[in-house]
């Protein structure tokens, strides 16, 4: 199975040069040969734009995932993005996957809502999304949250083998991608596929360096600074990370840390 990810500048408020850059690499993608791009966080309105993360919210099920769904199908190619979305009286930081006909697959909202202005903007999220993708359980998560090995943890947990994660990375956390994803996959015996921004968006300049780790740690895709289109061809699930997994956690409950 073919996945990719798309690094490129932020939207900056611009709902309809957005969508189009969306069919645009989601057309390459499936030409390509792809099952899923996934895309930065909050690429709809745009992540520095706080003035526009709860007027533009929109409802799960609305006018932005209606043409999601349509753009996805057209392609013949899933799609994973970052969003604004308002519940109720509610704004969330969430990431929805749609498959490739268009249906939608799974659904999240930030946990780990990351400095000040995340927090003013948006409600914390509350629980994971697993779906069936490629013959592979997969989740999402988005940006800050696959810093925390206990999120990776608990979805290795649940037989998850794919994560897919929207991101808005700032310069001066490039240790993120050369780092922390990779150890990430590894420890929980993950593939993990991060899409970020590069350049500038307001205050805020975007580091690039979106990547697929394997869950050997392996880098199977790496992007510099630069707009781009990564695809990268996923081995067949394999058993020998999660028995690794236990053997680590047999030690750990036994005491032999030597």
């Amino acid at each position: 199975m073919k996945l990719a990810l798309y690094q490129g500048p932020a939207t900056c408020g611009d709902i309809e040069a957005g969508f189009s850059r969306l069919e645009t690499q989601l057309t390459a993608a499936a030409m390509a040969g792809a099952s899923m791009v996934v895309f930065p966080e909050l690429f709809l309105p745009g992540y520095n734009r706080p003035d526009m993360h709860q007027s533009l919210a929109q409802p799960l099920g609305g006018e932005w995932c209606e043409r999601l769904s349509k753009l996805a199908q057209k392609a013949g190619c899933g799609l994973t993005v970052g969003w604004s979305e308002r519940c109720d009286e509610a704004v969330y930081n969430a990431a929805t996957a749609f498959g490739t006909s268009g249906e939608q697959l799974g659904h999240y909202r930030k946990i780990q809502l990351f400095g000040e202005m995340e927090k003013a903007s948006f409600n914390f999220g509350t629980q994971y999304t697993v779906f069936e993708f490629g013959g592979r359980k997969t989740a999402l998560l988005i940006c800050y949250d696959v810093e925390f090995p206990q999120h990776c943890r608990r979805l290795a947990e649940q037989g998850v083998s794919l994560v897919l994660v929207p991101t808005a990375n700032p310069q001066r956390f490039e240790h993120v991608s050369h780092t922390f994803v990779p150890a990430r996959a590894a420890e929980a015996g993950l593939t993990i596929v991060y899409a970020n921004f590069f350049g500038a968006d307001g205050d805020i300049t975007f580091g690039g360096h979106s990547l697929i780790a394997g869950p050997d740690a392996r880098v199977l895709a790496s992007a510099g600074v630069g707009e781009t289109l990564l695809v990268a061809d996923l081995a067949p699930v394999s058993d020998i990370p999660r028995d690794l997994l236990s053997r680590q956690d047999q030690d750990y409950r036994e005491g032999n840390f030597q």
